[in-house]
């Protein structure tokens, strides 16, 4: 029996028309954008299908991205395909803590739409992020801690792909030593702030107002969480988890690490593009990975269900 893990993809993945095919063809998936929409007092089917300038704005993105992981969740669960275990990556997580049923869909959705609103207004002057390629992220953490001022890691991808996150001036000067120590590429990122590095935790001490009104479930299955990359089951630890998680590094490669501990063998990436699939080869070529991303990409899951 094959263990598979669900997989959801972060800040980055959105793109205009994103989950339209599964809103056309699956009443569940509808169901999803429909509630989100009167949740919210707003169109998010709009919002996610029809270009705009809105889908690139953080309180927005947040939004649209986990609708529509959720609509495509119903449709995977609608195989009748049953995780061993779930993750996400940075927003992503709340679409892995609800597919692991510890999580409703509207308290998911409500939150989602508070986080991304706090993280925006959250951000200060003068942050940023850089992509590191090509060098351990030992040596990385080193150079920053070593740099004046605030540069601190904010994503471990996968092994050869780390993100650094601060102030900028400092992510500059860390990303200056970092091509020095024989990094192949520094790459500035095109984003709103400093994401998950502590100059973002007004935004986690905001948000824990808001996640304090969640009903946490009680479910079989467990998940992973970003902040840790330990498995848990335990619905009373969810809630601080995800407020250091704004203002943490997120351990992706650890996490995939744990999962293939567990022995899952078969990753399903559910979400547009397929960010976390390469990230996965990266860390074990031997796994496989499944991206649904569009409504054709069910008939992949047909395997799963032998």
């Amino acid at each position: 029996m094959k263990k598979t893990a669900f997989i959801f993809p972060g800040q980055g993945a959105q793109k205009f028309g994103m989950g339209k095919d599964f809103y056309d063809a699956l009443p569940v998936s509808r169901e999803v954008y429909d509630k989100a929409s009167e949740w919210l007092n707003m169109d998010v089917k709009s919002l996610c299908f029809e270009e705009n300038d809105r889908l690139d704005i953080t309180c927005y993105t947040q939004i649209g991205l986990l609708t529509t992981e959720l609509a495509m969740l119903k449709a995977v669960q609608a195989k009748g395909i049953v995780p061993t275990v779930t993750a996400g990556l940075s927003l992503g997580e709340y679409a892995a803590i609800t597919a692991a049923g510890k999580m409703s869909e509207e308290d998911a959705i409500k939150t989602i739409e508070k986080r991304g609103l706090f993280m925006q207004e959250a951000v200060p002057v003068g942050g940023a992020m850089s992509a590191i390629m090509g060098l351990d992220f030992t040596e990385v953490e080193k150079i920053c801690a070593q740099t004046s001022g605030i540069v601190e890691l904010a994503n471990y991808n996968c092994p050869g792909q780390i993100v650094i996150s601060g102030e900028s001036e400092a992510v500059a000067v860390a990303g200056e030593a970092i091509k020095a120590a024989g990094a192949k590429r520094v790459a500035p990122l095109k984003v709103s702030g400093p994401f998950h590095s502590s100059m973002l935790k007004g935004a986690g001490e905001k948000l824990k107002a808001e996640l304090a009104k969640v009903t946490w479930m009680d479910s079989e299955i467990p998940y992973i969480s970003n902040t840790t990359a330990e498995i848990i089951t335990e619905p009373s630890v969810i809630e601080s988890l995800l407020v250091r998680q704004v203002s943490e590094s997120v351990r992706w490669q650890q996490s995939v690490e744990q999962m293939i501990h567990m022995g899952v063998d078969t990753f399903v990436e559910i979400g547009p593009g397929k960010t976390l699939a390469g990230f996965l080869k990266r860390i074990d070529r031997s796994k496989t990975c499944i991206n649904i991303e569009k409504i054709e990409d069910l008939d992949k899951l047909e395997a799963l269900t032998c």
